[in-house]
């Protein structure tokens, strides 16, 4: 016997014909993801079924583009204007750069950082035969002219700018690996008002990216057998089919992107959770993807399930592994 969640999903495909992933999944009330591992699964049985993919090839092109290679800085040699220097000339002293100066330093003229060589334990441009050493002491052993060392300087200004970096799309977005902005489900705060309530009650809550949410339980057609058959579907023995009429309101300025029934579940009295069914009614028009900032939308929700379970409450989440968002409304009087 084939598993039902497969049944229901190559029905919906074949109703289809064609369609994405992602349409499937909004009218299965299924994650994206585990409709597409489904499909792609039931396709290598040899079923006649394509899993197809869809982009951008500019696109991706560019999202897989190397960064641009670093210029190679030139080598200079210090030294009078005009003298040669080469390269395998040994340098003699301490050299410049971060380290700091010891003894007197010489003439007015700062010393120069970087790659400059440095001769006979001074700094500058001057030629070494211009500053005799005095003492065939080490240069550590002199005392110091200043008690701050020098610091390095600027790069020369014929040395050509070196182009900025492009900034990595995932830490722009999500912050350093490893650091808490990774867990975007945290950033937003959390609802402060009551989070119970019956039926025709207007609940607010926060969606996963900081949503402002208000969300109504205007009805509970239970059983509501009759909507089923008159759409044209059928129960099965000691089956009766309950229809659950919701309507979200986006109060802030971020759009709510995602189905508003995705993950509104009936909590029976034993406490099982009964998943929304992959069927929607003409009478009763299904919840469409995505409200904007400032408008309310409706839709029904459709549940079958065994005529024995008794339904005590209705229950809205973000997502189904997070109960710090739900809101819950009692179907008892």
């Amino acid at each position: 016997m084939p598993d039902p969640v497969d049944a229901r999903l190559l029905a919906l495909v074949a109703e289809a014909g064609r369609a994405a992933v992602h349409e499937i999944a909004a009218r299965a009330g299924m994650d994206a993801r585990e409709v597409a591992s489904r499909l792609i699964a039931l396709s290598a049985t040899g079923l006649p079924l394509l899993v197809g993919v869809e982009c951008d090839p500019n696109g991706l092109r560019a999202a897989l583009a190397p960064p641009p290679p670093q210029q190679q800085q030139q080598p200079h040699w210090g030294g009078y204007p005009g003298q040669q220097q080469h390269p395998h000339q040994p340098v003699h002293g301490t050299p410049s750069g971060a380290y700091p100066v010891h003894g007197t330093p010489s003439g007015p003229y700062p010393g120069p950082s970087g790659p400059y060589p440095v001769h006979g334990g001074h700094t500058g441009a001057y030629p070494p035969q211009a500053f005799p050493q005095s003492t065939p002491f080490p240069a550590q052993q002199h005392p110091q002219s200043t008690p701050f060392p020098v610091q390095p300087q600027q790069p020369p200004h014929h040395q050509p700018p070196q182009p900025p970096q492009p900034a990595d799309p995932v830490l722009s977005t999500w912050g350093p690996p490893q650091s808490s902005s990774w867990a975007r489900g945290d950033q937003p705060a959390l609802p402060t008002g009551p989070r119970t309530g019956k039926i025709g009650t207007t609940l607010e809550t926060i969606g996963l990216e900081g949503e402002q949410l208000g969300i109504q339980l205007v009805e509970v057609v239970d059983p509501a057998d009759f909507l089923f058959t008159a759409a044209g579907y059928r129960l099965q023995e000691g089956e009766r089919a309950v229809v659950v009429h919701t309507e979200l309101t986006n109060r802030g300025p971020i759009p709510f992107a995602s189905l508003p029934d995705l993950y509104l579940v009936l909590i029976a009295t034993d406490g099982r959770q009964v998943s929304k069914a992959p069927v929607s009614l003409s009478s009763r028009p299904p919840h469409r993807i995505g409200v904007n900032p400032g408008e309310t939308a409706g839709g029904h929700t459709v549940y079958v399930l065994p005529e024995s379970i008794d339904v005590v409450s209705v229950k809205w989440s973000a997502r189904s592994d997070d109960d710090r968002r739900s809101l819950t409304w009692s179907t008892l009087d």
